[in-house]
């Protein structure tokens, strides 16, 4: 999943996202809204890691986003068919 779609289906995304990193507070998710370097940021900061960990973290869960998506999708495809 790339970020601008993320970006822009926050709200779809955040709930998500709030199951990955229960340290973040409502604040932080305000502040993020989507955004790739504002995630990166406060999950660097809730969780005390370095910032290519938390890059990586990021990454791992867009990228969990997107296999989802190819599935749902593929699902789709075949029931129609």
């Amino acid at each position: 999943m790339n970020w601008d779609r993320i970006e822009g289906s926050w709200t779809q995304f955040k709930g998500k996202a709030r199951e990955q990193w229960g340290k973040l507070t409502d604040d932080d998710w305000q502040v993020i809204a989507g955004k790739k370097d504002q995630l990166v940021g406060k999950i660097q900061e809730r969780y005390g890691i370095a910032k290519d960990e938390a890059q990586r973290q990021a990454d791992a869960w867009a990228k969990t986003l997107r296999e989802q998506d190819n599935a749902v999708r593929d699902e789709e495809l075949s029931t129609r068919r």
